[in-house]
């Protein structure tokens, strides 16, 4: 048995070594007929050796004689075969692997490909911050963009993807983020995208997220501080009978003195039932001396 196991080991080791040598003289049709018969050779081995010393046609004939899907897709992004490595990625179904094809493609302005794979990225959400910060600095922002959009359909769709692309329109496109809220308020992570918002000064945003966060002071405090773009009369006046601290009611009426004077009694009627009667005469005997 012995002397068995022996002459096995010497033949593994021969038919090894042979296998690399076809690799090494580039003898690519005699390499893929030697492993396409019954033999003992390491082809894993010869596989990683091949790629380690860049000899990226012999790597793809070994790795795909073996299935190792994985190894296949980064020897074909090296080799340029970007849907090719796409299609191993899809066997591999690992993230890492998804990954590295992912931003091959990136670099490569196989911006298609990279979504397909972006796509498989995205719903892992531990990932995701690692894919848009590839994007970002590489200045690819519209991809970017295109890529969660067409994310959001997918099952495995998650709060992060939301709330990600919420951030991303606050930044590059500011005209498409209320849409955004109003159709998915409630799987974005409010505060955060309530500081992106106020970052890129989108008042009228920042009020429909306060109002959905129920901080209704925060609310009418940013309406009356950016009228011009926040303020709307119904929703103000709906916010108004909520908030918490009742010096914002008379902050208020002064805002619509200074602001809207003609709708003050549309204002007051909404406040009758909470405001101290006898301070609001003496307020606003003050504001007409």
């Amino acid at each position: 048995m012995i002397i068995t196991i022996f002459i096995q080991t010497r033949e593994a080791y021969v038919e090894t070594e042979l296998c690399y040598a076809f690799a090494k003289t580039n003898r690519l049709a005699e390499l893929e007929e030697f492993i396409a018969t019954s033999n003992n050779a390491n082809v894993q081995q010869i596989g990683d050796r091949c790629y380690d010393q860049e000899m990226y046609q012999a790597a793809k004939i070994l790795y795909a004689s073996i299935s190792n899907f994985g190894r296949l897709a980064s020897t074909l992004v090296k080799l340029g075969e970007y849907q090719a490595a796409v299609e191993a990625a899809k066997k591999a179904n690992s993230t890492r692997t998804w990954k590295e094809v992912c931003f091959s493609c990136v670099e490569n302005s196989e911006f298609r490909l990279a979504q397909l794979c972006g796509l498989n990225i995205v719903v892992h959400a531990d990932e995701l911050d690692d894919l848009i910060c590839y994007y970002q600095d590489r200045g690819f922002f519209e991809e970017l963009i295109t890529m969660l959009e067409g994310a959001l359909g997918l099952e495995r769709a998650h709060m992060g993807m939301f709330t990600e692309l919420a951030i991303l329109y606050s930044k590059y496109k500011p005209e498409k983020m209320k849409e955004h809220l109003e159709l998915f308020w409630s799987r974005v992570n409010i505060p955060k995208v309530l500081r992106a918002a106020e970052t890129a000064h989108l008042w009228a945003e920042l009020v429909f997220l306060y109002d959905k966060y129920e901080e209704y002071d925060n609310a009418i405090l940013t309406m009356m501080k950016h009228p011009t773009v926040a303020w709307k009369e119904g929703l103000f006046k709906d916010i108004i009978t909520k908030v918490a601290n009742i010096e914002l009611y008379y902050k208020a009426l002064q805002f619509y003195i200074d602001f809207k004077p003609l709708l003050i009694n549309d204002l007051l009627n909404a406040l009758s039932p909470r405001i101290d009667h006898t301070r609001t005469v003496c307020f606003f005997r003050k504001v007409t001396v």
